[in-house]
């Protein structure tokens, strides 16, 4: 009888350091799967990603009006023209040549002038174009409407010429001419819209109109 009690009170023994070695081990691996969490959630609230770049295809022309925003710094926030000679004048990093460039090239251009002031790391710099004044052209001949136009962005020549009202009755659309540039850089490119405008036009008719992209101070030509 006493054996019988000393052999339970030795299986309840073993089965309560049992209890405790499992809960002892659910404990730890509660304790390592919060860790993480508790280090994730112990990330500064402003570790946020930075904005992704943006991607323009504009060239920027004498005229536009940029916003150049560096990110955490105010003071370095502006909207400047673009200048006649092509360059703009941004605090700490003095005189740029934007002419030509995209956006995300004048972004690299101002970080690099702003490297050293900066001991760590240079703060994020966007630029955008508000206002691509710089993107005129002119048609001229037979069209409804002939002038000057500033569409704010890039358009083919078949656009230009919707720009100016279109072509009227009598005007020769497979002779337009598109002249680029002055002096000794002058271009002249021909393009045949002709087929365009008659019924049937097909993939064929559009690749052989020749429709150039119109740079900015273009003159379109319809006789």
């Amino acid at each position: 009888m006493f054996d019988a009690i000393k052999t339970l009170n030795a299986l309840k023994g073993t089965t309560l350091s049992v209890c405790l070695a499992i809960a002892g081990l659910a404990g730890t691996g509660m304790a390592q799967a919060q860790a993480p969490a508790q280090a994730a959630n112990s990330q500064p609230a402003n570790s946020a990603a930075q904005p992704t770049p943006s991607v323009s295809t504009y060239r920027i022309n004498p005229g536009d009006e940029l916003e150049i925003y560096v990110w955490g710094e105010e003071r370095l926030q502006r909207q400047l023209k673009v200048l006649p000679d092509g360059t703009i004048a941004f605090p700490l990093v003095g005189q740029l040549r934007v002419e030509g460039q995209m956006p995300q090239d004048v972004e690299r251009m101002v970080s690099a002038r702003l490297r050293e002031q900066y001991r760590g790391d240079v703060p994020f710099v966007t630029v955008s174009v508000r206002a691509p004044a710089g993107m005129r052209f002119s048609v001229l001949g037979k069209v409804k409407s002939p002038g000057v136009f500033d569409t704010g962005r890039y358009v083919n020549v078949l656009e230009a010429l919707g720009q100016a009202g279109g072509p009227d009755e009598f005007a020769n659309l497979d002779g337009v001419t598109v002249i680029r540039g002055s002096g000794a850089n002058a271009q002249a490119f021909r393009v045949r819209v002709g087929s365009i405008f008659r019924a049937g036009v097909d993939t064929r008719d559009v690749r052989n109109a020749n429709l150039i992209q119109i740079a900015p101070g273009d003159v379109i030509i319809v006789p």
